[in-house]
């Protein structure tokens, strides 16, 4: 039997997990907000970008020839997510240098790295 032909066909409720979940459950608004931080970060070519500030912080030049992506390209990508709060940037003259808004992104997306790889391990 696969894992996708599990279904739940009984009538018994658990009430106390029920209740306690129940309790523990975020606002909606809050479901929303962590939906739509996920969403900004699920395309690929913004997980290649935070993959590279990661590792070090970089100017748009830079992102655009590791990614071979033109700047402005780079650039829309790096608007939306610094106005989502996941990228900061800060200017040196002329240069504007970006980086991971904070450590929790800086976890996020090395876990997804981290669950992804043995996944794959387990599969083989």
């Amino acid at each position: 039997m696969s894992k996708n032909e599990y279904i739940c066909d009984c009538n018994v409720i658990h009430k106390d997990v029920v209740d306690k979940i129940s309790k523990e459950m975020l606002n909606n608004s809050l479901f929303s907000k962590i939906a739509d931080f996920y969403k900004i970060i699920g395309a690929t070519t913004r997980i290649k970008i935070l993959y590279a500030l990661d590792k070090n912080e970089m100017c748009v030049c830079d992102i655009a020839n590791v990614l071979s992506m033109s700047k402005s390209s780079i650039s829309h990508q790096l608007s939306a997510l610094r106005k989502n709060g996941i990228v900061k940037c800060r200017k040196d003259g002329k240069e504007v240098y970006y980086t991971l808004d904070d450590e929790h992104i800086k976890k996020v997306i090395e876990l997804g790295i981290e669950h992804i790889e043995h996944k794959e391990k387990e599969i083989g």
